[in-house]
């Protein structure tokens, strides 16, 4: 492959050929071609709305909802959370919250697969660069995108998860709404005693009402982003490096028979084999752990 190919255009690299492109351009299409082709997204989908009434149990128990409190110091507490939910609200009342579960699935598995390419390209130009620490970054860059981009809808899944009244229940636009035009609540000023006289204008003062600042809009839809944030840095950039991590072993030698498909273009046997689909799995499901 000569050097021409390392500055051709993305579009004509395609028709060069998958194997000779994936090595001219090993930071920005390595297994780009192989994630499009399998259906790792929609594999998400079914997989997130098989645990769909688990993940709102979840949510109940983590944010102390008053009426499931008195199920979460029982072993068979999410049992019997998940009976009663569909005692009071049927089968969709298990899974509510999942409309915005399913919407933001998308967009955040193409952006985090999208932008650890892109990521990648920056941080791991060539082969020479292939360290476990800078896969690390790229996959904890990757996944702040994503999480940044989707996290709007993952506030209007939680609190449409959390709502259990009958009466109030709220719209997928109605809760986006609310959540728009929400003010934090003011916090009263703690009475002062340095001298008698700032004692006397205490009462004055905290008969005042507290005006609080106005924060309506879309900063409302990203509240707890940064402890979100600190979570996903050490999570995306260890499930990148533990899936690439994988994905080397699986093409050791002695593996690559059982693991890897023949390579399709016999002009480039220095490419890396592309696993088959099974093994891909098996490196996805490590990457979960």
């Amino acid at each position: 492959m000569t050097n021409e190919a390392w500055t051709m255009p993305l579009g004509q690299a395609w028709q060069v050929g998958w194997p000779d492109v994936r090595y001219v351009q090993p930071s920005i299409l390595r297994d780009a071609k192989h994630r499009i082709e399998s259906p790792k997204t929609e594999q998400t989908l079914q997989a997130k709305t098989l645990v769909g009434p688990l993940d709102r149990v979840k949510i109940l128990f983590q944010a102390s909802n008053p009426q499931f409190a008195k199920y979460t110091g029982s072993w068979f507490g999410v049992v019997t959370a998940m009976r009663d939910i569909n005692r009071q609200d049927g089968i969709r009342g298990l899974f509510r919250g999942h409309s915005a579960t399913l919407l933001r699935i998308f967009p955040y598995a193409a952006s985090k697969f999208v932008a650890y390419e892109q990521y990648r390209a920056v941080i791991i130009p060539s082969k020479e660069y292939e360290t476990p620490f800078r896969r690390l970054l790229s996959g904890s860059l990757a996944g702040v995108t994503s999480v940044f981009l989707t996290y709007p809808l993952e506030v209007v899944r939680v609190r449409l998860a959390f709502e259990t009244k009958h009466d109030s229940r709220s719209s997928f636009s109605s809760i986006c709404r609310q959540i728009y035009h929400e003010h934090p609540t003011p916090v009263p000023k703690p009475p002062s005693s340095s001298t008698s006289s700032s004692s006397l204008a205490a009462p004055i003062a905290n008969a005042v009402p507290e005006i609080p600042t106005p924060r309506s809009g879309l900063i409302n839809f990203y509240r707890g982003f940064s402890v979100t944030l600190a979570g996903m840095l050490p999570y995306a950039g260890m499930s990148f490096l533990t899936h690439d991590t994988a994905g080397d072993y699986l093409r050791h030698p002695r593996l690559a028979p059982y693991t890897t498909r023949p390579n399709p273009n016999p002009k480039s046997p220095s490419a890396a084999p592309i696993l088959t689909y099974w093994a891909e799995l098996l490196a996805g499901g490590f990457a979960g752990l």
